[in-house]
């Protein structure tokens, strides 16, 4: 495996770091600026140029990534880098010529309609159910945790299509349109103050049969590869990296509360920063390794499992750390505070971070299993 850039990458690198440090501060919101992305055709560099990509390489698409997640900039959205590719693999040509060209301009917003309030981690006892009636299936049911749900225009959706089959058998994948009538979504308040996570409630939701993406009752196995789609982002390592250099470059610059020198000076801080450090080198290759087997036709998947346990784990250790490091201040907010008080914020969206995408427990199951050779526990 070799991890060096070429040439030809790392003025792309310069491309994509002077594209974000001139636009990005211009945006009032993320979609502002996915839409200037889409306009560049950077959304989906990867895909393939029938379905409006750029076929550019794994490795391109990764150096793209890092940069948008270091600056913390929004480079992808659900349609991009889950729903759609998905549709690629699976989808019907009338899915692909409909949803497609509207992904690619970032037209549409998405969410994701699979856990439920009695099926997490064990996802394939979910509930809702989608009983087909001529040429619909008629949709009852409740999901929670849909991330953007009250922004959204479709929902891939996983219904139980036949009760009588084992549980990771007849569940069926489908396309939801958000504006059909029965569709009912509660923001949840979150102790960051945001709403971002959603419950969402379907009475009599009448489903187009087109709708289904795969085959009837084989949901499941749509559903893995969307997962592995969006556990595979070198995003969920690097993005927390620019807070972590921002907490050194504090502990170097602060003086230390109870004795001569910096905080940095202290070896109780200076050695957990290190920790973290090597942490994100350790990180950073576990998802260049990703990006590699993709790029020579392999299909990650206890891989990506392992890069984004490690990656959500490490946030909440450096938010951990960076508590302690800078201590008391470290619960102020707004640009006065230390860091223009992002600490705070990091410290709590990191509580999600390991239950998104698969809880660690379900990820070190898939590692155990698949990358292993273990059996189920």
């Amino acid at each position: 495996m070799e991890f060096r850039f070429t040439a030809e990458e790392e003025a792309f690198r310069k491309e994509v770091r002077g594209f974000i440090h001139e636009e990005f501060p211009k945006v009032r919101d993320g979609e502002s600026f996915t839409r200037k992305l889409a306009e560049r055709g950077w959304l989906t560099m990867s895909w393939p140029k029938e379905h409006g990509g750029q076929a550019a390489s794994h490795m391109r698409q990764l150096v793209y990534n890092e940069e948008m997640a270091y600056n913390r900039a929004p480079g992808q959205t659900m349609g991009t880098d889950r729903v759609g590719p998905t549709i690629i693999l699976f989808g019907t040509d009338a899915q692909k010529a409909e949803l497609l060209p509207r992904i690619v301009k970032d037209e549409i917003a998405w969410c994701q309609g699979f856990s439920e309030p009695g099926s997490g981690s064990d996802l394939a006892s979910l509930q809702t159910r989608a009983i087909r009636e001529g040429d619909v299936y008629v949709v009852n049911g409740q999901k929670i945790w849909t991330s953007g749900a009250q922004r959204a225009d479709y929902m891939i959706l996983l219904a139980r299509t036949d009760p009588d089959a084992p549980k990771h058998r007849g569940i069926t994948y489908l396309l939801l349109d958000m504006k059909l009538p029965g569709i009912t979504v509660r923001p949840l308040k979150q102790m960051n103050g945001q709403q971002h996570f959603n419950e969402v409630f379907f009475e009599d939701v009448r489903v187009p049969a087109t709708a289904v993406v795969g085959e009837v009752n084989r949901g499941w196995y749509v559903s893995t590869a969307t997962l592995d789609f969006e556990r595979s982002g070198i995003g969920r390592v690097i993005g927390g990296l620019k807070t972590y250099e921002d907490v050194v470059a504090y502990a170097k610059g602060t003086p230390a509360r109870d004795s001569a020198g910096t905080l940095f000076d202290n070896g109780t801080i200076r050695h957990a920063l290190a920790d973290i450090g090597l942490s994100f080198a350790v990180g950073r290759l576990m998802s260049y390794r990703v990006a590699w087997m993709q790029s020579q036709g392999m299909i990650p998947n206890y891989e990506a499992s392992m890069a984004k346990t490690f990656g959500t784990e490490l946030h909440q250790r450096m938010a951990r750390v960076a508590m302690s490091t800078v201590g008391m201040p470290s619960q102020l907010l707004g640009e006065s505070a230390p860091m223009g008080g992002n600490i705070p914020f990091t410290y709590l969206n990191a509580v999600s971070l390991t239950i998104a995408a698969g809880t660690s427990e379900v990820n070190r199951n898939i590692i155990a299993q698949r990358g292993l050779g273990m059996p189920r526990g």
